[in-house]
């Protein structure tokens, strides 16, 4: 069962911050696709339902950014 998250993200600042949250979230087996709007400061993450949001955040923080 496909399942759409949402997370807030602060602390992007360029393409590059962009490109590596979304090659960190892409990486987590179970992520379909990743969004990463640097104007919203928003990810949208597309999963088959096996990945917990615990999962995403940690992934995005890990990158060092914050999830609000």
């Amino acid at each position: 069962m496909e399942k759409e998250l949402e997370f807030k993200v602060d602390g992007m600042t360029c393409g590059n911050c962009v490109a590596h949250v979304k090659k960190a979230l892409e990486e987590i087996n179970g992520v379909e696709a990743a969004q990463v709007s640097l104007e919203e400061k928003k990810v949208k993450v597309s999963t088959n339902g096996q990945v917990s949001p615990a999962q995403i955040r940690q992934a995005i923080e890990d990158a060092g950014y914050d999830v609000v």
